[in-house]
């Protein structure tokens, strides 16, 4: 029966190609799964034309299914050799962003003037006024310690920025995806440019 001669045949290509590929060791892994499915696509073609010889249409149809067949568990025994055949190192692997981490791209010191609030806004009025107040007299009195008010609200609100004057470090930092973003402390962080850094909270450390 022809099936099973095409069943003995797949059993002998299957055979063959096993033996073929413990011969040619020198052959690669990819190149031996081309030569065997090469092999393999050739037997195909010879078992169709084999069943071309069958004597009922019914018969010719499962011979080519049963030559698919053959073909099919011979691609799939060739596919299992490449990959029993690849070491796993060989397998290119993505490094994993990390979306915390990044590096210090630059580091600027900058004197940022303080604000003055309300308070020193008061106080140096109230100041200037008492001492307006001590000047001149009637009309000249009242207007001169509306001088002194305006004058020292002035100076108090100009007093208040300069004490509360202060130095900011801003770290200026590339993330491994591309995207940047800067970091502003108080006190000076220790970080230079090309320092490793990660998130950590609204800021950044080392690591």
């Amino acid at each position: 029966m022809r099936t099973s001669h095409l069943a003995l045949i797949g059993g002998l290509l299957l055979a063959f190609m096993g033996s073929a590929a413990l011969a040619q060791t020198a052959m690669t892994p990819k190149a031996q799964y081309a030569a065997d499915s090469k092999a393999a696509q050739s037997r195909y073609a010879a078992d169709k034309k084999l069943c071309e010889d069958e004597t009922s249409s019914a018969a010719r149809l499962q011979c080519r299914r049963d030559a698919k067949f053959e073909y099919d568990k011979a691609l799939a025994s060739a596919k299992a050799q490449l990959a029993a055949a690849t070491p796993a190192s060989a397998t290119p692997s993505s490094k994993a962003v990390c979306p915390d981490c990044g590096k210090v791209t630059s580091v600027t010191e900058t004197e940022r003037k303080g604000e003055g609030s309300p308070v020193g806004l008061i106080a140096g009025g109230v100041a200037g006024a008492l001492l307006g107040n001590q000047v001149g007299g009637g009309s000249g009195k009242s207007l001169a310690t509306i001088a002194g008010a305006a004058g020292g609200a002035y100076a108090g609100k100009k007093v208040e920025e300069k004490m509360n004057t202060h130095k900011v470090w801003t770290v200026h930092v590339r993330y491994e995806d591309g995207q940047t973003r800067q970091f502003e402390f108080s006190e000076n962080p220790g970080l230079r440019s090309g320092d490793l850094v990660k998130n950590s909270g609204n800021s950044v450390v080392r690591y």
